[in-house]
This record gives C-alpha cells, sequence and structure tokens, in this order.
C-alpha cells in the first residue's frame, strides 16, 4: 500500500518516496513563476525548501532541472484559476484532477 502524501514535501523526502512516483504539476502563478505540487491518489503535497517556504521557480526548466534526477520525466503545466469576482458570477473551484486533465504535458529532458 502506497501511503498518502504529507501537505508539504522537500526535496529531500520526495527523493526518498517509495514507487511509484507521484504526479507532478507545475502550477503557473503569475509573471513566469511556478509552483511544484504533486499529486498520488487522492493526496496533494507542495513542494517546499528546508525552511517550509513554497520552492518558486522562474521557468519549467528549472524544475526539469530539479526533477528529472530524481527518476521524473515529466509534469503537467497548469494555470492558477481566474474568476469574474466584479459581476458576482458564483464560479466553482477547478478540482486537481480537472487541472491535471486539461494541463499541457512538458517533458523533463534538459540539454546544457
Amino acid at each position: 500500500m502506497v501511503l498518502p502524501l504529507p501537505p508539504r514535501i522537500t526535496l529531500a523526502a520526495l527523493s526518498q518516496l517509495a514507487k511509484p512516483l507521484p504526479d507532478v504539476e507545475l502550477h503557473g502563478i503569475d509573471v513566469g513563476w511556478y509552483i511544484v505540487r504533486l499529486h498520488r491518489d487522492d493526496s496533494v503535497s507542495l513542494l517546499v525548501d528546508s525552511q517550509g517556504d513554497t520552492k518558486r521557480f522562474s521557468g519549467t526548466q528549472w524544475v526539469s532541472r530539479t526533477l528529472a534526477p530524481l527518476g521524473f520525466t515529466h509534469g503537467i503545466l497548469t494555470w492558477a484559476d481566474a474568476a469574474d469576482e466584479m459581476i458576482g458570477h458564483p464560479t466553482q473551484p477547478v478540482s486537481a484532477q480537472q487541472r491535471l486533465q486539461h494541463g499541457v504535458r512538458v517533458a523533463f529532458v534538459t540539454r546544457h
């Protein structure tokens, strides 16, 4: 049985996870910044640094260079939800499964 992911995970802890590896979500937040969420079954974990702060990347290539050595081969690029609060239109949040299903696959291949 594979254990659920913790809500926050460091690279050191990620490198120690038992197989199968979780799915990787590269979540675009704004102006070229990305955060990484890891998905396994119904659990979602945010990649954090050793101080517990969210790791931010300035490009998908930096995510690739960080995760490829740990055995990850690809991720799914997603974007922040947007809702028009100005007109008061009720909008249901997008689920993690919907984000991954409609995201863009990104291969973790880095050439130097």
